[in-house]
C-alpha cells in the first residue's frame, strides 16, 4: 500500500438539535452560567463583526485608539468569531459583576493611589471559571467550545450587545439593563446552533441615555469626544497603560489615580439606580482599592510585578506603575512631609531620566523646587534613600 492509498481518518459530524434540543440546552447553558455566578447570559451568532471591524479600522486610521492593541491591533482577527473556532455558529455570552462596596482602604495618613474597581481583584478568573463551565457542557454534548475572555481575539463588548446582554451608552460602555456596567464580558465560541437572545432594554445611547451627558462632562480630560466615540490619547484608564513619558498636560487631572478611572461609570445614573436597588457587597478578600505610594516608589522590581503583575503594564517594566506613582504623590503628597521630599530627592538624583523628570514635576507641583539641583531647581539633592523615616 502506497502512503496516499492510506485512508483519511474518519472526521466525526457534528450532531444535529431538534428544536427542543436547541431549547434544552440552552436553559442548561444559561442554568450553569446562573449557577456559576454570572450575572446574565446569553446568545449571539457567529457572523463577523462587520460593522465593528470598520469602526475600528476607522478610528486606528484617525489617530484615536493612540498606540492600543487590544482588539486593535489586528481587527480582522478581532471581529471575526471563526478564527477562534473555525465552524463557529454560536456565541454563549456571559457577564460577571465586579462592583464592591467602596470600603475606606486608605494606610493612614500616608499619600494613597487610588486603583480603578475592575483592576482591584482578578475578576477575569472568576469569569473564565464560569465560561469553562458552559464550554465543558457543550463539548460533552459533542460540540467544540473555545472560551475567549479579556483576549485580543474578539470584541467582548459587541459580543455581549449581539447575544442581548445590553446596550452601548454614551460613554461607549455596555449597559445591562437594571444593571449598569459594572462587568467584565466573556464569551463561549461554539459550533452548536443556538437561537439568539432576543435584545432586551434601549437599543443604544439615543434611546437608553437621552439628553444625559453626564459621563461626557464628567470626563477629566475630555477624552469622549462624541456619543460612544473615545480619544484614548486623552484617556486616563489607556495613559497609566501606555509606555514611556506621561503627557504633562494631563498631570493634574490624573489625580490620585495609579491605575484605571472609573469617572464616566461612577456619574452614570443607571449605575446608581442599580446601586440602590442592589446594594453592592463588600470588597473581596485582598481586594486593593488604594495603594501606599511611598511604598510603591520604594518597592523592588520583584516585588511590583508580584503584587500587580496581572495588571497591564507596558513592556511588563515596573518603571510604569513608578511613574504613575509620582505623578500620584505630586496631585496628592506633602512637600513638606520629609519621607515624600526624601523619596523624590531620590528619584531626581537616580540616574532614570524618565522617572526623574516626573519627580521633578512632583516636587514642583509640592513647592519642593529645592530639591531640583541646576537653574531650574533651588539647591542640591537632598535627603538620600539613607536618611528615609519608616
Amino acid at each position: 500500500m502506497q502512503p496516499w492509498d492510506v485512508p483519511s481518518p474518519e472526521v466525526s459530524a457534528p450532531p444535529t438539535l431538534s428544536v427542543d434540543g436547541r431549547a434544552r440546552l440552552e436553559r442548561e447553558v444559561r442554568a450553569l452560567g446562573a449557577a456559576a455566578g454570572l450575572a446574565a447570559v446569553g446568545i449571539g451568532g457567529a457572523e463577523v463583526f462587520s460593522a465593528t471591524r470598520v469602526v475600528l479600522e476607522s478610528r486606528r486610521r484617525d489617530g484615536l485608539a493612540a498606540d492600543m492593541q487590544f482588539t486593535y491591533r489586528n481587527p480582522r482577527r478581532s471581529t471575526d468569531p471563526h478564527r477562534v473556532l473555525p465552524g463557529a455558529r454560536s456565541l454563549v455570552v456571559g457577564a460577571w459583576g465586579y462592583r464592591r462596596r467602596d470600603d475606606d482602604e486608605r494606610s493612614g495618613d500616608r499619600p494613597t493611589g487610588r486603583v480603578a474597581r475592575y483592576a482591584r481583584g482578578d475578576h477575569y478568573a472568576p469569569l473564565r471559571t464560569a465560561l469553562r463551565r458552559i464550554a465543558d457542557h457543550l463539548e460533552a454534548e459533542g460540540w467544540q467550545a473555545r472560551v475567549v475572555a479579556d483576549d485580543n481575539a474578539l470584541v467582548d463588548r459587541v459580543a455581549a450587545q449581539r447575544a442581548g446582554l445590553g446596550w452601548f451608552g454614551r460613554n461607549g460602555l455596555l449597559l445591562l439593563p437594571g444593571l449598569g456596567s459594572w462587568f467584565v464580558l466573556g464569551s463561549v465560541v461554539t459550533d452548536a446552533p443556538l437561537d439568539p437572545t432576543p435584545p432586551t432594554g434601549p437599543s443604544g445611547h439615543a434611546e437608553g441615555c437621552g439628553t444625559c451627558r453626564r459621563c461626557v462632562t464628567a470626563c477629566p480630560t475630555g477624552a469622549l469626544v462624541a456619543d460612544g466615540v473615545l480619544d484614548a490619547r486623552r484617556c486616563l484608564a489607556w495613559l497609566v497603560q501606555a509606555p514611556g513619558t506621561f503627557p504633562v498636560e494631563f498631570r493634574a487631572a490624573l489625580g490620585d489615580r495609579i491605575y484605571g478611572c472609573d469617572d464616566c461609570q461612577q456619574v452614570c445614573p443607571i449605575n446608581r439606580t442599580a446601586d440602590r436597588r442592589h446594594p453592592p457587597a463588600p470588597p473581596e478578600v485582598g481586594s486593593v482599592a488604594g495603594i501606599d505610594l511611598v511604598d510603591l516608589l520604594c518597592a523592588t522590581d520583584a516585588a511590583l510585578l508580584e503584587a500587580h503583575g496581572r495588571w497591564y503594564i507596558a513592556e511588563r517594566d515596573p518603571r510604569h506603575l513608578r511613574r504613575n506613582g509620582l505623578v500620584a504623590l505630586g496631585n496628592v503628597g506633602d512637600g513638606a512631609d520629609p519621607v515624600t521630599a526624601a523619596v523624590l530627592a531620590d528619584y531626581i538624583g537616580g540616574g532614570d531620566e524618565l522617572l526623574a523628570e516626573h519627580a521633578r514635576w512632583a516636587a514642583g507641583r509640592l513647592g519642593r523646587a529645592d530639591l531640583v539641583p541646576g537653574p531650574g531647581g533651588a539647591g542640591p539633592v537632598a535627603a538620600s534613600s539613607s536618611e528615609r523615616g519608616p
